[in-house]
């Protein structure tokens, strides 16, 4: 016999689907909302309607947006012959933190993924070609440092110089501020291999 409120037991599971929590995690969750007051509650549940009511992706960049195209599209500030193709939304908001990127953006909504059944069918491949056939300078592919994200430069690298547009890949290495000694094998080589002149 469970010892828990139906409706506990329910928000408890419903908690757990989400990505990183398990089951302690999801418990301490939902007894924290339990204990919140009802308008702190009412607040969380208002926000998660909004983000599913309002919030969407653009039609230019596959960005999250509650407007159509985002902000960062229409924006006329920002360079839009620079494209850097990233894999999620929140390598958008990632990127654009540093402050020293000035152009735009374009989302794949993944990486390939062949034993995960992810092929670039499933990727926003196609509208990228669009928008650089219409004339881009320069893409930067700023998928990430892992096999899936490496498979994904290397296949856009191809279909994007057979377009005539310049491609580069993001620099990755040995992380500011951290000691050589802890580096993986492969954090040294792409280090080694991302070297300039000083």
């Amino acid at each position: 016999m469970n010892s828990q409120p139906e409706s506990l037991a329910r928000l408890i599971d419903e908690l757990q689907r989400l990505p990183g929590i398990g089951r302690k995690s999801a418990q301490r969750l939902a007894f924290h909302i339990l204990k919140t007051p009802r308008d702190e509650a009412e607040r969380l549940v208002e926000a998660v309607r909004d983000v599913k009511e309002r919030v969407t992706y653009c039609s230019v960049c596959n960005n999250v947006t509650d407007v159509d195209p985002c902000a960062l599209c229409t924006n006329e500030d920002r360079n839009q012959r620079l494209i850097c193709v990233v894999e999620e939304p929140q390598n958008v908001m990632a990127v654009d933190k540093a402050g020293d990127y000035k152009g735009v953006y374009h989302v794949l909504m993944g990486a390939l993924s062949p034993l995960q059944g992810v092929g670039p069918d499933d990727l926003k491949i196609k509208n990228l070609l669009s928008r650089v056939e219409r004339g881009v300078d320069e893409v930067i592919l700023a998928t990430n440092p892992n096999v899936e994200g490496e498979a994904t430069a290397i296949y856009l690298a191809r279909l994007l110089k057979a377009l005539g547009v310049k491609v580069t890949r993001i620099a990755m290495g040995v992380p500011v501020g951290s000691d050589l000694e802890y580096a993986d094998e492969m954090t040294v080589h792409k280090a080694l291999e991302g070297r300039r002149e000083v």
